[in-house]
């Protein structure tokens, strides 16, 4: 029989580290799906975004139906997008992180 006292820590959503500070999850990109981080910049309305990517390159970003409506994106916001293989000015953004991974992200310079 197996133990899961160690996923039940795992899943413990107010679990902390032995300084104290908040554990936390990240979505890391996927290097074989194409994806990179982007900041959000400007808001263009009906579920467009412009976003500068970590390429460089600022590109007409949609919001994927799956997170409209369960993520609210704001200007400053990062996320994840994928850029598409056919017209290189837009991208599908796929994720939103939320501060407390943002600040995870830059200070293991992901970003």
């Amino acid at each position: 029989m197996r133990n899961n006292t160690n996923n039940d820590e795992e899943a413990d959503p107010n679990a902390v580290n032995e300084d104290g500070s908040p554990v936390v999850r990240v979505r890391l990109p996927r290097k074989r799906f194409n994806e990179q981080f982007a900041m959000a910049e400007l808001m263009m309305g009906a579920n467009h975004i412009r976003v500068r990517c970590h390429d460089g390159v600022t590109r007409m970003g949609r919001i994927k139906g799956k997170i409209k409506k369960r993520a609210w994106i704001r200007e400053g916001d990062i996320v994840l997008v994928t850029p598409w293989s056919f017209q290189d000015e837009k991208c599908d953004i796929i994720y939103r992180y939320l501060p407390p991974q943002a600040d995870w992200l830059r200070k293991n310079r992901y970003l």
